[in-house]
C-alpha cells in the first residue's frame, strides 16, 4: 500500500492521534502526516503512507489555506481559544470595514514572524510548549513567512456583554506560517489584543475538502478492499517540478548520488528539478549550496 491519503482531520485529535488510529486501520506502520494541526483544528491533513513517507517534507513545504475567526478584545497564552485570558480592551464599536479591510490587506506579502510560545518549534532541543507549561518564556527564532491573501468573509460582529468583536477570514500562506499569530498581530495592528477564535485548514497543496475522507470513512473503505481508490499516486506530488528525462549516461552518474556540473540543459537551473528514467521518478536534484556551477542530489527515489 503506497500513496498519499488525503484525511479530513476531525476536532479534539492530535494529528500523531491520526497517524496511530490509521496504522491500525490500514494494518501498516508505514504512515506519517505532513503537518501538525492544532487538536482543535480540523481539516485537510494529507497522509503519506509505505514509500510515500519519503516525500512527506515536499507536502509539508506547500502553501496551505485556512478559514476560521477572528476575535479582537481579548488576548490568550495560546493565541486561540483554548487558552487562559491575559488581556483585555474595549473595542470601540465604531471600527470601520475600512480599517479592518486595510489593516488585513497590509499583511499580504513578505513578512517576519515569530512562533508562539504554545507551538512545536524547537529551542535549545525542547519544544518551545514544554517551556510554555511550565511557565517560562525564551527568546524565539525570528522566520520568515509569506501570506499570499489574507480577508474578511464575514460581516464583524460586535459582543456588547464582552465588548469584543469577532469576524470569520480566509487566508492563504506559505509553509511555516502560524495563522494563530496572524490573528494576534492583526489585533496588535487594530490597537486591540486579539485571539483566533476558530480554524480549519480548507487546502493543503494540491489537496482540499472534497478530496478527503474521514477516520470513519477510511474504515468502511479498508473493510470493503476499496481503499487503493483513495490513495493519490506518490508522483502527484511533483506535478509543479520541472521534470528532465536522463539518458543512460547520465543516469550512471545520478544513480550514484554524483555531483553535476550546471551546464547543458541544468544551465539555466534555478530551483529542485526533477530527474525521470524510464518513466520514472529517480532523483531530485538543486544548485549545490557551496560550489557555484554544480548542481547535487537533494532527494534519491531509487526504491
Amino acid at each position: 500500500m503506497d500513496g498519499i491519503l488525503p484525511l479530513w482531520k476531525e476536532r479534539g485529535m492530535t494529528s500523531h492521534d491520526c497517524v496511530f488510529k490509521l496504522r491500525k486501520i490500514l494494518k501498516t506502520k508505514k504512515v506519517g502526516h505532513t503537518g501538525t494541526l492544532d487538536p482543535e483544528v480540523d481539516g485537510v491533513l494529507p497522509i503519506c503512507i509505505g514509500k510515500a513517507t519519503k516525500v512527506v517534507e515536499f507536502l509539508t513545504d506547500t502553501d496551505k489555506a485556512y478559514e476560521g475567526e477572528i476575535t479582537i478584545g481579548v488576548a490568550t497564552t495560546t493565541e486561540d481559544s483554548q487558552g487562559e485570558t491575559i488581556a483585555k480592551t474595549a473595542v470601540a464599536q465604531d471600527l470601520s470595514l475600512a480599517e479592518i479591510d486595510a489593516a488585513m490587506e497590509a499583511m499580504v506579502g513578505e513578512s517576519i514572524q515569530v512562533p508562539p510560545m504554545y507551538s512545536a518549534v524547537k529551542v535549545n532541543g525542547k519544544r518551545l510548549y514544554e517551556y510554555a507549561r511550565k511557565g517560562l518564556t525564551v527568546e524565539r527564532p525570528q522566520r520568515s513567512i509569506h501570506v499570499m491573501s489574507f480577508e474578511r468573509i464575514s460581516e464583524p460582529v460586535y459582543h456588547a456583554e464582552e465588548q469584543t468583536m469577532s469576524w470569520s477570514f480566509r487566508v492563504t500562506c506559505g509553509k511555516g506560517t502560524y495563522v494563530r499569530t496572524l490573528a494576534v498581530d492583526l489585533g496588535a495592528s487594530l490597537g486591540y489584543p486579539a485571539y483566533m477564535s476558530s480554524l480549519t485548514r480548507t487546502m493543503s497543496g494540491s489537496f482540499a475538502k472534497d478530496d478527503c475522507l474521514t477516520l470513519q470513512q477510511v474504515a468502511e473503505a479498508m473493510a470493503n478492499n476499496e481503499i487503493d481508490a483513495h490513495l493519490k499516486p506518490i508522483d502527484s506530488v511533483f506535478e509543479t517540478y520541472h521534470q528532465i528525462a536522463l539518458d543512460d549516461e547520465l543516469w550512471d552518474k545520478v544513480k550514484n548520488g554524483a555531483v553535476l556540473p550546471k551546464d547543458g540543459p541544468f544551465e539555466t537551473m534555478k530551483a529542485p528539478v526533477l530527474f525521470t528514467y524510464q518513466g520514472k521518478i529517480v532523483a531530485m536534484y538543486e544548485p549545490h549550496p557551496t560550489k557555484s556551477g554544480f548542481i547535487k542530489p537533494r532527494k534519491m527515489f531509487l526504491s
